[in-house]
Parts: structure tokens; sequence; C-alpha cells
């Protein structure tokens, strides 16, 4: 097969929800991460000659892979376009399509995928198939998972603690991004492995105690962006959740450095009862991750800003 040789996949999925909310999801494109199982997170770089241009961080097989996209409006009022402006090895190039189809009481999703590899070798064009297929399954069927979920169930949740540091933006950072001295430094982490993929990738591996006790392990892929953001996506969850992404930031201010931790959830309404006794309902499980998740945050932003200020003292 020549390698300039364009190839295209078509997956679709029927979907019992109004086109307009589910266009909604597809072209939002920012909060994919908390939608999609592959992606991990996207990150807006601005406008260009392709349309609303981003970065995106994806799981790709067992692989993290990133690229640049340009967005674009498609032919219809709910279809739309991305044109990859820098695509990750072994694909030389691809753009997609999502239209969304209104039925009778459903709508019809398609994801048209043309791509091209960069190579002719056999096993490449093997994996970018199966990628592209699974990734594709996986995007359709959390689609239709979210979009046929009552609305009124309220099962997501965002919120953020922070702190303000009197000291370096690179120690607060560095106390965050070095994840594997946690179990030495924060009383509810037992155990963290770190492994470094790829240049500001990381993939950690966590054991936790929450408040009640009760011990969890999580995965997460986290993307360390140049001291200012480490972002992450669990993969990896407690019983009680279907998704969790989140970030660190790292702002200076006039009273010193603020580290923020941001988390957004989403309740898996299945695992409620299970997990919190029966009767338990969808509000009291997200006051219950918010206060696990963020009592662990507020431990871990308190020894955070110790450790920036003894470390600037110490310079002093």
């Amino acid at each position: 097969m020549p390698e300039d040789e364009w190839q295209t996949s078509v997956h679709a999925e029927t979907i019992g929800a109004p086109a307009d909310r589910i266009f909604a999801t597809i072209d939002d494109i920012e909060n994919w991460p908390l939608v999609f199982p592959p992606m991990v997170h996207v990150e807006r770089l601005g406008d260009g000659a392709a349309g609303e241009r981003f970065q995106v961080w994806a799981t790709a097989g067992d692989q993290v892979k990133s690229w640049v996209t340009g967005r674009a409006a498609g032919k219809g009022p709910t279809t739309v376009r991305f044109s990859q402006l820098t695509s990750p090895p072994p694909l030389a190039a691809m753009n997609s399509e999502w239209s969304v189809e209104p039925g009778h009481g459903s709508s019809t999703v398609r994801i048209r995928h043309e791509y091209r590899a960069l190579t002719g070798d056999p096993e490449s064009l093997a994996w970018i198939e199966r990628v592209v297929g699974e990734n594709s399954a996986h995007e359709l069927a959390a689609l239709k998972t979210g979009a046929e979920q009552e609305k009124e169930s309220g099962g997501t949740l965002s919120f953020a603690d922070s702190v303000v540091v009197d000291g370096s933006r690179a120690d607060a950072y560095a106390f965050i991004r070095d994840a594997q001295d946690w179990p030495a430094r924060l009383p509810h982490v037992a155990r963290a492995d770190v492994a470094e993929p790829a240049p500001d990738v990381q993939i950690l591996e966590m054991d936790t105690t929450a408040k009640d006790g009760s011990a969890h392990t999580t995965r997460s892929v986290r993307i360390c962006l140049a001291e200012k953001k480490i972002a992450y996506k669990q993969q990896v969850l407690p019983a009680l959740l279907s998704a969790h992404v989140g970030c660190w930031f790292f702002d200076e201010t006039e009273a010193g450095v603020r580290i923020t931790s941001q988390h957004s959830v989403v309740i898996d309404p299945r695992r409620v009862e299970s997990v919190l006794g029966a009767g338990a309902t969808i509000e009291r499980a997200k006051e219950f991750a918010r206060s696990a998740l963020s009592g662990n945050s507020q431990i871990t932003l308190g020894l955070a800003k110790e450790f920036a200020e003894r470390a600037a003292k110490a310079r002093s």
C-alpha cells in the first residue's frame, strides 16, 4: 500500500436524544476529557487558518498521543470538522467529521475519519485501524450513555480549592509534579508509582485512604505544562465515579503564588446505593465525592504551601 494513500473509517450509533443536545457535547471540545474515555486533556491554542486550534492528549491503545487539531464548522448545523495540524506517529495526517442526523425520537451520530500513515508498514497500518476503531467505539458509547441519561439527574460536579503560597512557583509546582515522593509527604497516600512514557506525560498509580478509612487504588494520566498547570484524568476510578478529571493551577498573584486544585466528576448512578447504602441519592453521592476529594486536596495544598515556603526561607 502506498504510504500517501488515504484510508477512510466510518462509525455510527443511534442515540435516543435530540440532535442539538448531542451536538452541543460534541462541539464542546474542551470538555471532551470528562465525556470521552480516550481523551485526557484539551488545551485551547487560539485561532488560525484552520479555525480554532487545540492541543489534544489522548490514549491510543496503551500509549498516550498528542496532536494539534483545527476545528471548523461542517456543512450542516450539527456537523463539525477536525483537521490535525500535527499528527503523532505512525500517523502522517488525519481529518475527522462528526455529524448528528435527527430522526423520530432518536438521532444518528457518525464519525468519519480520513487518515494517512507515515509508511506502508503493515503493523503500523493495522495499529492505526485498530485504535481508530476502538476509540470511536468508546466515544460513541460514552456519548450515548451521557445523552440518554436524564439531564435532571445532575450527576456532574465541579469544584476547586486553593491556597496562596509565600514562595516560588517552581517549588510549589515541583511538590505536585514529584508524585513519587508523596507517600513520604502526604498522609493519605500509601503508594505512588510514576512512569514517564513521554516528555511532560506521567502515568501515576496510587493507593490512598479517604477520611472514612476506605482505601482506593487509582490510576491517572497526567500532563505537566511548564510550571503553570498539571492536568490529569483518572483511568482507574473509585467505585462511585464514572469519570474524574482535574487540574492543578499555579498562578502568580500580588499576594503570592496561588495553587488551585480543580476537580470535575461524574457520579455513576448505578453504584450510588451499593457504595453509600440503600436510599442514597445522587445529591448524597455528590456531597460524599466532594468531601473526599476536597479533603485530600486541602491536605495536599497545605503541605505544598509548607514545602514551598520552607524552601524559600532556606534560600533567604
